[in-house]
């Protein structure tokens, strides 16, 4: 077990260089970096998209615990909570983008529609 997990390190390690070669790099704030209004738009942005993955996470592993829970009662409980708050919390992220996507928008152009 050791030898293969030494051998697979070793060939991830080797064909990491070109891997990197293929991706291109592109600048996630743009090019208008000087704009702190759009700088902030892009990171509040960004901020966002990885709390939204992290509450899906979260309702993945709400749905994991239960469907393992073998009918035991404390473990579907546990499973349906975080399903519930997780639920929750992308209403919250989804309406929470929604209201500085608005605010970005009529701070950088000046009008809300």
């Amino acid at each position: 077990m050791k030898k293969l997990l030494s051998f697979l390190f070793a060939t991830v390690l080797l064909t990491m260089p070109s891997f990197v070669h293929a991706v291109a790099l592109v600048n996630p704030l743009g090019n208008d970096v000087l704009d702190v209004r759009l700088l902030f738009a892009r990171v509040i942005s960004a901020a966002l998209s990885i709390v939204g993955s992290l509450a899906l996470l979260m309702f993945v592993y709400g749905g994991v615990l239960w469907m393992t829970s073998r009918g035991e009662t404390k473990q579907v409980t546990k499973g349906k909570d975080t399903i519930m708050w997780a639920t929750l919390g992308l209403v919250i992220i989804f309406a929470s983008y929604t209201l500085v996507a608005a605010l970005i928008q009529g701070i950088t152009t000046g009008s809300a529609a």
